[in-house]
Protein backbone atom coordinates (compact mmCIF):
# COMPACT_ATOMS: atom_id res chain seq x y z
CA UNK A 1 0.00 0.00 0.00
CA UNK A 2 2.81 2.44 0.85
CA UNK A 3 4.43 1.70 -2.53
CA UNK A 4 1.15 2.63 -4.24
CA UNK A 5 0.86 5.82 -2.19
CA UNK A 6 4.44 6.77 -3.08
CA UNK A 7 3.82 6.15 -6.79
CA UNK A 8 0.62 8.22 -6.72
CA UNK A 9 2.37 11.03 -4.84
CA UNK A 10 5.20 11.06 -7.38
CA UNK A 11 2.70 11.24 -10.24
CA UNK A 12 0.88 14.17 -8.64
CA UNK A 13 4.19 15.84 -7.78
CA UNK A 14 5.41 15.53 -11.38
CA UNK A 15 2.19 16.96 -12.83
CA UNK A 16 2.19 19.70 -10.20
CA UNK A 17 5.84 20.44 -11.01
CA UNK A 18 4.91 20.97 -14.67
CA UNK A 19 2.07 23.24 -13.60
CA UNK A 20 4.33 25.25 -11.27
CA UNK A 21 6.98 25.63 -13.97
CA UNK A 22 4.33 27.06 -16.28
CA UNK A 23 3.23 29.24 -13.38
CA UNK A 24 6.74 30.63 -13.12
CA UNK A 25 6.78 31.35 -16.85
CA UNK A 26 3.45 33.14 -16.36
CA UNK A 27 4.84 35.20 -13.49
CA UNK A 28 7.99 36.04 -15.44
CA UNK A 29 5.79 37.35 -18.25
CA UNK A 30 3.70 39.37 -15.75
CA UNK A 31 6.82 40.75 -14.05
CA UNK A 32 8.27 41.88 -17.39
CA UNK A 33 4.90 43.24 -18.44
CA UNK A 34 3.79 45.03 -15.25
CA UNK A 35 6.72 45.10 -12.82
CA UNK A 36 5.61 45.92 -9.26
CA UNK A 37 3.51 49.04 -9.79
CA UNK A 38 -0.14 50.07 -9.93
CA UNK A 39 -1.14 47.67 -12.73
CA UNK A 40 0.30 44.62 -10.98
CA UNK A 41 -1.12 45.61 -7.57
CA UNK A 42 -4.59 46.01 -9.09
CA UNK A 43 -4.48 42.76 -11.08
CA UNK A 44 -3.23 40.70 -8.14
CA UNK A 45 -6.13 41.93 -6.02
CA UNK A 46 -8.65 41.18 -8.79
CA UNK A 47 -7.11 37.72 -9.24
CA UNK A 48 -6.69 36.94 -5.55
CA UNK A 49 -10.39 37.36 -4.70
CA UNK A 50 -11.72 34.58 -7.00
CA UNK A 51 -8.54 32.58 -6.34
CA UNK A 52 -9.24 32.79 -2.61
CA UNK A 53 -12.84 31.67 -3.16
CA UNK A 54 -11.52 28.83 -5.33
CA UNK A 55 -9.44 27.51 -2.47
CA UNK A 56 -12.27 28.11 -0.02
CA UNK A 57 -15.05 26.43 -2.01
CA UNK A 58 -13.15 24.14 -4.34
CA UNK A 59 -9.74 22.78 -3.40
CA UNK A 60 -10.27 23.39 0.28
CA UNK A 61 -13.59 22.82 1.97
CA UNK A 62 -15.50 21.15 -0.84
CA UNK A 63 -12.89 18.50 -1.61
CA UNK A 64 -12.35 17.75 2.07
CA UNK A 65 -16.10 17.27 2.57
CA UNK A 66 -16.95 15.56 -0.72
CA UNK A 67 -14.24 12.86 -0.90
CA UNK A 68 -15.09 11.12 2.43
CA UNK A 69 -18.81 11.04 1.49
CA UNK A 70 -17.91 9.80 -2.00
CA UNK A 71 -15.90 6.98 -0.41
CA UNK A 72 -18.97 5.92 1.59
CA UNK A 73 -21.23 5.95 -1.47
CA UNK A 74 -18.77 3.88 -3.49
CA UNK A 75 -19.21 1.16 -0.89
CA UNK A 76 -23.00 1.26 -1.44
CA UNK A 77 -22.87 0.69 -5.19
CA UNK A 78 -22.68 2.40 -8.57
CA UNK A 79 -26.29 3.61 -8.65
CA UNK A 80 -26.04 5.47 -5.36
CA UNK A 81 -22.68 6.90 -6.45
CA UNK A 82 -24.11 8.26 -9.73
CA UNK A 83 -27.06 9.84 -7.90
CA UNK A 84 -24.69 11.55 -5.46
CA UNK A 85 -22.54 12.93 -8.29
CA UNK A 86 -25.60 14.17 -10.24
CA UNK A 87 -27.14 15.88 -7.19
CA UNK A 88 -23.84 17.37 -6.01
CA UNK A 89 -22.81 18.74 -9.42
CA UNK A 90 -26.24 20.27 -10.09
CA UNK A 91 -26.52 21.85 -6.65
CA UNK A 92 -22.95 23.16 -6.67
CA UNK A 93 -23.38 24.66 -10.14
CA UNK A 94 -26.65 26.37 -9.12
CA UNK A 95 -25.21 27.89 -5.94
CA UNK A 96 -22.02 29.04 -7.64
CA UNK A 97 -23.90 30.60 -10.56
CA UNK A 98 -25.82 32.72 -8.04
CA UNK A 99 -22.61 33.68 -6.19
CA UNK A 100 -20.89 34.53 -9.48
CA UNK A 101 -23.76 36.79 -10.58
CA UNK A 102 -23.60 38.68 -7.28
CA UNK A 103 -19.80 38.93 -7.51
CA UNK A 104 -19.88 40.41 -11.01
CA UNK A 105 -22.56 42.97 -10.08
CA UNK A 106 -20.94 43.93 -6.77
CA UNK A 107 -17.32 43.93 -7.99
CA UNK A 108 -16.53 47.53 -6.92
CA UNK A 109 -17.90 46.86 -3.43
CA UNK A 110 -15.80 43.69 -3.12
CA UNK A 111 -12.67 45.64 -4.05
CA UNK A 112 -13.40 48.14 -1.27
CA UNK A 113 -13.85 45.25 1.19
CA UNK A 114 -10.72 43.31 0.18
CA UNK A 115 -8.45 46.27 -0.61
CA UNK A 116 -9.78 49.26 1.38
CA UNK A 117 -6.50 51.08 0.84
CA UNK A 118 -7.59 51.68 -2.78
CA UNK A 119 -10.45 53.96 -1.66
CA UNK A 120 -8.29 57.07 -1.72
CA UNK A 121 -6.88 56.10 -5.13
CA UNK A 122 -9.86 56.33 -7.57
CA UNK A 123 -7.85 55.15 -10.58
CA UNK A 124 -6.80 51.94 -8.79
CA UNK A 125 -10.31 51.38 -7.45
CA UNK A 126 -12.01 51.72 -10.84
CA UNK A 127 -9.54 49.51 -12.71
CA UNK A 128 -9.65 46.84 -9.99
CA UNK A 129 -13.46 46.72 -10.22
CA UNK A 130 -13.34 46.30 -14.00
CA UNK A 131 -10.80 43.49 -13.75
CA UNK A 132 -12.75 41.70 -11.03
CA UNK A 133 -15.87 41.61 -13.20
CA UNK A 134 -13.86 39.63 -15.74
CA UNK A 135 -12.05 37.33 -13.31
CA UNK A 136 -14.90 36.56 -10.89
CA UNK A 137 -16.64 33.87 -13.05
CA UNK A 138 -13.44 31.85 -12.67
CA UNK A 139 -14.81 30.65 -9.32
CA UNK A 140 -17.74 28.93 -11.09
CA UNK A 141 -15.62 27.09 -13.64
CA UNK A 142 -12.79 26.10 -11.31
CA UNK A 143 -15.12 24.85 -8.55
CA UNK A 144 -16.82 22.50 -11.01
CA UNK A 145 -13.31 21.50 -12.11
CA UNK A 146 -12.52 20.70 -8.47
CA UNK A 147 -15.63 18.49 -8.31
CA UNK A 148 -14.42 16.60 -11.36
CA UNK A 149 -10.90 16.37 -9.86
CA UNK A 150 -12.26 14.95 -6.59
CA UNK A 151 -14.10 12.23 -8.47
CA UNK A 152 -11.05 11.33 -10.55
CA UNK A 153 -8.80 11.31 -7.47
CA UNK A 154 -11.23 8.99 -5.68
CA UNK A 155 -10.89 6.56 -8.58
CA UNK A 156 -7.09 6.75 -8.35
CA UNK A 157 -6.78 8.95 -11.46
CA UNK A 158 -4.40 11.53 -10.01
CA UNK A 159 -2.46 12.68 -13.08
CA UNK A 160 -5.27 14.44 -14.97
CA UNK A 161 -6.43 16.70 -12.07
CA UNK A 162 -2.82 17.54 -11.19
CA UNK A 163 -2.04 18.52 -14.79
CA UNK A 164 -5.22 20.58 -15.31
CA UNK A 165 -3.91 23.89 -13.78
CA UNK A 166 -1.36 24.06 -16.61
CA UNK A 167 -4.15 25.36 -18.85
CA UNK A 168 -4.71 28.43 -16.68
CA UNK A 169 -1.06 29.37 -17.02
CA UNK A 170 -1.05 28.78 -20.78
CA UNK A 171 -4.17 30.92 -21.15
CA UNK A 172 -2.74 33.82 -19.13
CA UNK A 173 0.60 33.72 -20.94
CA UNK A 174 -1.12 33.64 -24.34
CA UNK A 175 -3.41 36.56 -23.50
CA UNK A 176 -0.52 38.63 -22.12
CA UNK A 177 1.56 38.10 -25.25
CA UNK A 178 -1.06 38.32 -27.99
CA UNK A 179 -4.23 39.93 -26.63
CA UNK A 180 -2.69 42.72 -24.51
CA UNK A 181 -1.32 44.77 -27.44
CA UNK A 182 -4.87 45.11 -28.82
CA UNK A 183 -6.55 46.42 -25.62
CA UNK A 184 -6.79 49.99 -24.32
CA UNK A 185 -5.86 48.67 -20.85
CA UNK A 186 -3.29 45.89 -21.51
CA UNK A 187 -3.65 44.52 -17.97
CA UNK A 188 -7.20 43.44 -18.87
CA UNK A 189 -5.66 40.75 -21.07
CA UNK A 190 -4.50 38.93 -17.93
CA UNK A 191 -8.05 39.06 -16.54
CA UNK A 192 -9.42 37.51 -19.74
CA UNK A 193 -6.68 34.90 -19.47
CA UNK A 194 -8.06 33.89 -16.07
CA UNK A 195 -11.62 33.65 -17.46
CA UNK A 196 -10.62 31.56 -20.48
CA UNK A 197 -8.34 29.37 -18.36
CA UNK A 198 -11.25 28.47 -16.08
CA UNK A 199 -13.40 27.35 -19.00
CA UNK A 200 -10.63 25.26 -20.58
CA UNK A 201 -9.79 23.49 -17.29
CA UNK A 202 -13.39 22.35 -16.87
CA UNK A 203 -13.77 21.15 -20.47
CA UNK A 204 -10.46 19.25 -20.29
CA UNK A 205 -11.70 16.92 -17.52
CA UNK A 206 -15.06 15.99 -19.09
CA UNK A 207 -13.76 13.18 -21.36
CA UNK A 208 -11.94 11.54 -18.45
CA UNK A 209 -15.11 11.55 -16.33
CA UNK A 210 -17.00 9.95 -19.21
CA UNK A 211 -14.30 7.29 -19.49
CA UNK A 212 -14.84 6.13 -15.90
CA UNK A 213 -18.64 6.44 -16.21
CA UNK A 214 -18.94 9.29 -13.73
CA UNK A 215 -20.58 12.04 -15.78
CA UNK A 216 -24.32 11.76 -15.01
CA UNK A 217 -26.76 14.53 -15.93
CA UNK A 218 -26.61 17.20 -13.18
CA UNK A 219 -29.78 17.84 -11.18
CA UNK A 220 -30.77 20.18 -8.38
CA UNK A 221 -30.54 18.15 -5.18
CA UNK A 222 -30.46 20.49 -2.22
CA UNK A 223 -32.49 18.06 -0.08
CA UNK A 224 -30.56 14.98 -1.20
CA UNK A 225 -29.16 13.10 1.80
CA UNK A 226 -25.63 12.98 0.39
CA UNK A 227 -25.65 16.67 -0.55
CA UNK A 228 -26.83 17.64 2.92
CA UNK A 229 -24.08 15.53 4.47
CA UNK A 230 -21.49 17.25 2.26
CA UNK A 231 -22.85 20.69 3.16
CA UNK A 232 -22.82 19.81 6.85
CA UNK A 233 -19.15 18.87 6.60
CA UNK A 234 -18.28 21.67 4.20
CA UNK A 235 -19.54 24.72 6.07
CA UNK A 236 -17.14 24.45 9.03
CA UNK A 237 -14.41 23.06 6.76
CA UNK A 238 -14.65 26.22 4.62
CA UNK A 239 -13.01 28.02 7.49
CA UNK A 240 -10.78 25.34 8.96
CA UNK A 241 -8.98 24.19 5.84
CA UNK A 242 -8.58 27.68 4.37
CA UNK A 243 -7.12 29.55 7.32
CA UNK A 244 -3.76 29.99 5.60
CA UNK A 245 -5.54 31.44 2.56
CA UNK A 246 -7.59 33.79 4.73
CA UNK A 247 -4.35 34.91 6.34
CA UNK A 248 -2.79 35.60 2.93
CA UNK A 249 -5.90 37.57 1.95
CA UNK A 250 -5.57 39.62 5.13
CA UNK A 251 -1.98 40.31 4.08
CA UNK A 252 -3.27 41.76 0.81
CA UNK A 253 -5.94 43.82 2.58
CA UNK A 254 -3.43 45.40 4.94
CA UNK A 255 -0.79 45.74 2.23
CA UNK A 256 -3.22 47.95 0.28
CA UNK A 257 -2.50 50.62 2.93
CA UNK A 258 1.27 50.35 2.39
CA UNK A 259 3.35 51.89 -0.39
CA UNK A 260 2.66 50.93 -4.01
CA UNK A 261 4.42 47.68 -4.81
CA UNK A 262 3.79 46.01 -1.44
CA UNK A 263 1.00 43.77 -2.78
CA UNK A 264 3.20 42.71 -5.70
CA UNK A 265 6.21 41.98 -3.46
CA UNK A 266 4.04 39.73 -1.30
CA UNK A 267 2.58 38.05 -4.40
CA UNK A 268 5.93 37.15 -5.94
CA UNK A 269 7.38 35.86 -2.66
CA UNK A 270 4.22 33.84 -1.99
CA UNK A 271 4.46 32.32 -5.48
CA UNK A 272 7.94 30.96 -4.72
CA UNK A 273 6.68 29.40 -1.47
CA UNK A 274 3.76 27.87 -3.38
CA UNK A 275 6.19 25.92 -5.59
CA UNK A 276 7.46 23.40 -2.98
CA UNK A 277 4.14 23.62 -1.14
CA UNK A 278 2.33 22.46 -4.27
CA UNK A 279 4.83 19.80 -5.27
CA UNK A 280 5.02 18.18 -1.82
CA UNK A 281 2.24 19.45 0.45
CA UNK A 282 -0.69 19.51 -1.94
CA UNK A 283 0.50 16.33 -3.66
CA UNK A 284 0.61 14.45 -0.35
CA UNK A 285 -2.75 15.84 0.76
CA UNK A 286 -4.33 14.94 -2.59
CA UNK A 287 -3.14 11.34 -2.35
CA UNK A 288 -3.65 10.61 1.34
CA UNK A 289 -7.19 12.03 1.77
CA UNK A 290 -8.90 9.34 -0.37
CA UNK A 291 -6.64 6.74 1.26
CA UNK A 292 -7.43 7.94 4.79
CA UNK A 293 -11.15 8.12 3.97
CA UNK A 294 -11.06 4.51 2.79
CA UNK A 295 -9.15 3.42 5.90
CA UNK A 296 -11.71 5.16 8.11
CA UNK A 297 -14.64 3.63 6.20
CA UNK A 298 -13.15 0.15 6.67
CA UNK A 299 -12.10 0.84 10.29
CA UNK A 300 -8.37 0.26 9.58
CA UNK A 301 -7.19 2.70 12.24
CA UNK A 302 -3.64 1.38 12.52
CA UNK A 303 -3.10 1.85 8.78
CA UNK A 304 -4.77 5.27 9.13
CA UNK A 305 -2.07 6.30 11.61
CA UNK A 306 0.70 4.71 9.52
CA UNK A 307 -0.36 6.71 6.47
CA UNK A 308 -0.05 10.00 8.39
CA UNK A 309 3.34 8.90 9.76
CA UNK A 310 4.54 8.10 6.25
CA UNK A 311 3.48 11.53 4.98
CA UNK A 312 5.15 13.37 7.88
CA UNK A 313 8.50 11.75 7.17
CA UNK A 314 8.32 12.92 3.57
CA UNK A 315 7.56 16.43 4.80
CA UNK A 316 10.70 16.53 6.91
CA UNK A 317 12.89 14.92 4.26
CA UNK A 318 11.92 17.22 1.36
CA UNK A 319 10.26 20.22 3.02
CA UNK A 320 13.14 21.17 5.33
CA UNK A 321 15.83 21.61 2.63
CA UNK A 322 13.26 23.41 0.46
CA UNK A 323 12.63 25.93 3.26
CA UNK A 324 16.37 26.40 3.79
CA UNK A 325 16.89 27.00 0.08
CA UNK A 326 14.09 29.58 -0.10
CA UNK A 327 15.51 31.53 2.84
CA UNK A 328 19.20 31.52 1.85
CA UNK A 329 18.60 31.93 -1.89
CA UNK A 330 15.67 34.34 -1.57
CA UNK A 331 17.14 37.29 -3.45
CA UNK A 332 19.05 35.23 -6.07
CA UNK A 333 15.80 33.36 -6.85
CA UNK A 334 13.83 36.57 -7.34
CA UNK A 335 16.59 38.23 -9.37
CA UNK A 336 16.90 35.17 -11.62
CA UNK A 337 13.20 34.61 -12.19
CA UNK A 338 11.64 38.07 -12.22
CA UNK A 339 14.19 40.93 -12.36
CA UNK A 340 13.70 41.94 -15.98
CA UNK A 341 11.79 44.69 -17.75
CA UNK A 342 9.62 46.63 -15.29
CA UNK A 343 10.68 44.54 -12.25
CA UNK A 344 13.68 46.30 -10.67
CA UNK A 345 16.50 45.09 -8.37
CA UNK A 346 14.81 47.12 -5.61
CA UNK A 347 11.60 45.13 -6.18
CA UNK A 348 13.57 41.89 -6.01
CA UNK A 349 15.19 42.92 -2.73
CA UNK A 350 11.88 43.94 -1.14
CA UNK A 351 10.21 40.71 -2.28
CA UNK A 352 13.16 38.68 -0.97
CA UNK A 353 12.60 40.02 2.54
CA UNK A 354 9.00 38.76 2.58
CA UNK A 355 10.11 35.49 0.93
CA UNK A 356 12.49 34.80 3.81
CA UNK A 357 9.64 35.41 6.24
CA UNK A 358 7.27 33.16 4.29
CA UNK A 359 10.06 30.56 4.07
CA UNK A 360 9.94 30.16 7.85
CA UNK A 361 6.35 29.01 7.42
CA UNK A 362 6.89 26.53 4.58
CA UNK A 363 7.14 23.45 6.82
CA UNK A 364 4.06 24.47 8.87
CA UNK A 365 2.13 25.16 5.64
CA UNK A 366 2.91 21.61 4.43
CA UNK A 367 2.14 20.10 7.84
CA UNK A 368 -1.31 21.67 7.74
CA UNK A 369 -1.92 20.08 4.31
CA UNK A 370 -0.93 16.67 5.69
CA UNK A 371 -2.48 16.82 9.17
CA UNK A 372 -5.86 18.35 8.26
CA UNK A 373 -6.94 15.26 6.22
CA UNK A 374 -6.49 13.27 9.43
CA UNK A 375 -9.59 15.08 10.69
CA UNK A 376 -11.59 15.45 7.48
CA UNK A 377 -11.22 11.79 6.51
CA UNK A 378 -12.93 10.98 9.83
CA UNK A 379 -15.62 13.56 9.01
CA UNK A 380 -14.46 15.71 11.93
CA UNK A 381 -14.67 19.27 10.64
CA UNK A 382 -15.27 21.03 13.95
CA UNK A 383 -11.82 20.49 15.46
CA UNK A 384 -9.83 22.09 12.59
CA UNK A 385 -12.27 25.01 12.68
CA UNK A 386 -11.60 25.69 16.36
CA UNK A 387 -7.87 25.48 15.73
CA UNK A 388 -8.23 27.67 12.64
CA UNK A 389 -10.03 30.38 14.60
CA UNK A 390 -7.20 30.49 17.13
CA UNK A 391 -4.61 30.70 14.32
CA UNK A 392 -6.49 33.41 12.43
CA UNK A 393 -7.01 35.60 15.47
CA UNK A 394 -3.31 35.28 16.33
CA UNK A 395 -2.48 36.23 12.71
CA UNK A 396 -4.64 39.34 12.89
CA UNK A 397 -2.95 40.51 16.07
CA UNK A 398 0.54 39.74 14.75
CA UNK A 399 -0.28 41.42 11.42
CA UNK A 400 -1.10 44.72 13.08
CA UNK A 401 1.89 44.62 15.44
CA UNK A 402 4.51 43.47 12.94
CA UNK A 403 3.27 45.62 10.05
CA UNK A 404 3.97 48.74 12.12
CA UNK A 405 7.64 47.81 12.45
CA UNK A 406 8.35 45.67 9.37
CA UNK A 407 5.78 46.83 6.75
CA UNK A 408 5.03 44.09 4.18
CA UNK A 409 7.68 41.80 5.73
CA UNK A 410 5.76 41.88 9.00
CA UNK A 411 2.64 40.65 7.19
CA UNK A 412 4.53 37.66 5.77
CA UNK A 413 6.13 36.88 9.14
CA UNK A 414 2.75 37.00 10.89
CA UNK A 415 1.36 34.48 8.38
CA UNK A 416 4.31 32.15 8.99
CA UNK A 417 3.99 32.35 12.78
CA UNK A 418 0.25 31.71 12.74
CA UNK A 419 0.83 28.70 10.45
CA UNK A 420 3.26 27.32 13.04
CA UNK A 421 0.57 27.64 15.70
CA UNK A 422 -2.04 26.04 13.43
CA UNK A 423 0.16 23.06 12.54
CA UNK A 424 1.26 22.58 16.15
CA UNK A 425 -2.32 22.47 17.44
CA UNK A 426 -3.40 20.06 14.69
CA UNK A 427 -0.55 17.70 15.57
CA UNK A 428 -1.19 17.97 19.31
CA UNK A 429 -4.89 17.20 18.86
CA UNK A 430 -4.31 14.17 16.62
CA UNK A 431 -1.95 12.80 19.26
CA UNK A 432 -4.30 13.62 22.11
CA UNK A 433 -7.19 11.80 20.41
CA UNK A 434 -4.88 8.84 19.67
CA UNK A 435 -5.69 9.17 15.97
CA UNK A 436 -1.98 9.36 15.17
CA UNK A 437 0.68 7.37 17.01
CA UNK A 438 4.28 7.93 15.79
CA UNK A 439 6.09 4.77 14.71
CA UNK A 440 9.48 3.95 16.23
CA UNK A 441 12.56 5.48 14.65
CA UNK A 442 11.76 9.20 14.72
CA UNK A 443 14.63 10.11 17.07
CA UNK A 444 17.40 8.78 14.85
CA UNK A 445 15.55 10.07 11.77
CA UNK A 446 15.66 13.62 13.21
CA UNK A 447 19.39 13.37 13.96
CA UNK A 448 20.21 12.14 10.46
CA UNK A 449 18.10 14.76 8.69
CA UNK A 450 19.55 17.48 10.94
CA UNK A 451 23.10 16.55 9.88
CA UNK A 452 22.09 16.59 6.21
CA UNK A 453 20.38 19.96 6.51
CA UNK A 454 23.29 21.45 8.44
CA UNK A 455 25.60 20.38 5.59
CA UNK A 456 23.19 22.00 3.13
CA UNK A 457 23.30 25.32 5.01
CA UNK A 458 27.11 25.34 5.11
CA UNK A 459 27.39 24.60 1.37
CA UNK A 460 24.92 27.33 0.39
CA UNK A 461 26.47 29.92 2.70
CA UNK A 462 29.91 29.12 1.32
CA UNK A 463 29.10 28.97 -2.42
CA UNK A 464 26.36 31.57 -2.93
CA UNK A 465 27.74 34.76 -4.59
CA UNK A 466 26.92 38.22 -3.23
CA UNK A 467 23.63 39.79 -4.37
CA UNK A 468 25.52 42.59 -6.18
CA UNK A 469 27.07 39.97 -8.47
CA UNK A 470 23.69 38.51 -9.36
CA UNK A 471 22.43 41.96 -10.36
CA UNK A 472 25.38 42.48 -12.72
CA UNK A 473 24.84 39.16 -14.56
CA UNK A 474 22.46 38.55 -17.45
CA UNK A 475 19.53 36.14 -17.17
CA UNK A 476 21.22 33.03 -18.54
CA UNK A 477 24.29 33.51 -16.32
CA UNK A 478 22.04 33.87 -13.27
CA UNK A 479 20.07 30.79 -14.24
CA UNK A 480 23.21 28.71 -14.74
CA UNK A 481 24.70 29.68 -11.38
CA UNK A 482 21.37 29.11 -9.60
CA UNK A 483 20.92 25.66 -11.15
CA UNK A 484 24.50 24.82 -10.23
CA UNK A 485 23.92 25.81 -6.61
CA UNK A 486 20.70 23.81 -6.40
CA UNK A 487 22.30 20.74 -8.01
CA UNK A 488 25.39 20.79 -5.78
CA UNK A 489 23.24 21.35 -2.69
CA UNK A 490 20.93 18.46 -3.58
CA UNK A 491 23.89 16.12 -4.17
CA UNK A 492 25.48 17.07 -0.84
CA UNK A 493 22.16 16.78 1.01
CA UNK A 494 21.26 13.32 -0.27
CA UNK A 495 24.87 12.12 0.01
CA UNK A 496 24.95 13.04 3.71
CA UNK A 497 21.54 11.40 4.19
CA UNK A 498 22.88 8.21 2.62
CA UNK A 499 26.06 8.31 4.73
CA UNK A 500 23.89 8.74 7.81
CA UNK A 501 21.89 5.64 6.91
CA UNK A 502 18.63 7.11 5.56
CA UNK A 503 17.31 4.94 2.72
CA UNK A 504 14.40 5.64 0.38
CA UNK A 505 12.83 2.28 1.20
CA UNK A 506 12.57 3.55 4.78
CA UNK A 507 10.09 6.14 3.55
CA UNK A 508 8.20 3.64 1.43
CA UNK A 509 7.73 1.49 4.50
CA UNK A 510 7.92 3.90 7.47
CA UNK A 511 7.27 1.27 10.11
CA UNK A 512 10.89 0.14 9.66
CA UNK A 513 13.73 1.80 11.54
CA UNK A 514 15.27 4.87 9.88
Amino acid sequence: MKEKLLKSTLVVSLMTFLSRIMGFVRDIVIARFLGAGMGSDVFFVAFKIPNFLRRLFAEGAFSQAFIPVLAEYREKGDRDLQQLIAATSGTLAGILFFITAIGVIAAPILIVIFAPGFMDQPEKLQLAGELLRITFPYILFVSLTALASSILNSFGKFAVPAFTPVFLNISMISCALWLAPHLDEPVKALAWGVFIGGVVQLLFQMPFLMKIGSLPKPRWGWKDEGVQKILKLMIPAMFGVSVSQINLLLDTLLASFLITGSISWLYYSDRLVEFPLGILGIALATVILPNLSKKHATASMQEFSHTIDWALRWVFLIGTPAAIGLIILAEPLLLTLFQYGEFTPYDAHQASLSLMAYGLGLLPFIFIKVLAPGFYARQDTKTPVKIGIIAMVSNMVLNIILMIYLAHVGLALATALSAMLNAGLLYYTLRKKAVYEPIAGWGIFFIRTFLANASLVLVLMWLTPANSEWISWDGWHRFGILMGLITISAIIYFAVLTLCGVRLKTLIKPHSQS
